[in-house]
C-alpha cells in the first residue's frame, strides 16, 4: 500500500515516544501489503475496524501502541493508497469527537 503523509506519522511518532516503536512497525507491515478489501486489512490487523464519520465516508482505526493509541486512515483498497488522518490517544479516541471532523 502507498501511505500518503508518512512523514506526518513519523511525526507523531517523534511526539509519541511510547508509540514510535509500533508506528515504525505498522509502516514496515502496511507498506508491502496490498489489501483489496477490509476483510484482507484484517487478516493483516484483526484488530482494526471501520468507523463512518460524519462526511458518512469509512475510517480505519487502527489499534498502536498496546491499546494506548489509535490511528485513523482513509483507506483507499481500489487504488492501494491509505491516507494518515489522525493519531489520537485511546482518550481522545473514546470521546468521539473526531468523528464530527473527518
Amino acid at each position: 500500500m502507498r501511505i500518503i503523509a508518512e512523514g506526518t506519522i513519523r511525526q507523531w511518532a517523534n511526539d509519541h515516544a511510547r508509540a514510535a516503536s509500533s508506528m515504525r512497525q505498522w509502516v514496515k507491515v502496511v507498506r508491502p501489503v496490498r489489501w483489496g478489501s477490509f476483510a484482507d486489512m484484517r487478516q493483516t490487523f484483526p484488530s482494526a475496524d471501520l468507523a463512518t464519520v460524519r462526511s458518512a465516508r469509512k475510517v480505519a482505526v487502527f489499534n498502536v501502541g498496546g491499546n494506548e493509541f489509535r490511528l485513523l486512515c482513509a483507506v483507499h483498497f481500489n487504488t492501494g493508497m491509505v491516507f494518515a488522518l489522525r493519531f489520537l490517544t485511546h482518550a481522545e479516541y473514546s470521546q468521539d469527537t473526531w468523528k464530527n471532523e473527518l
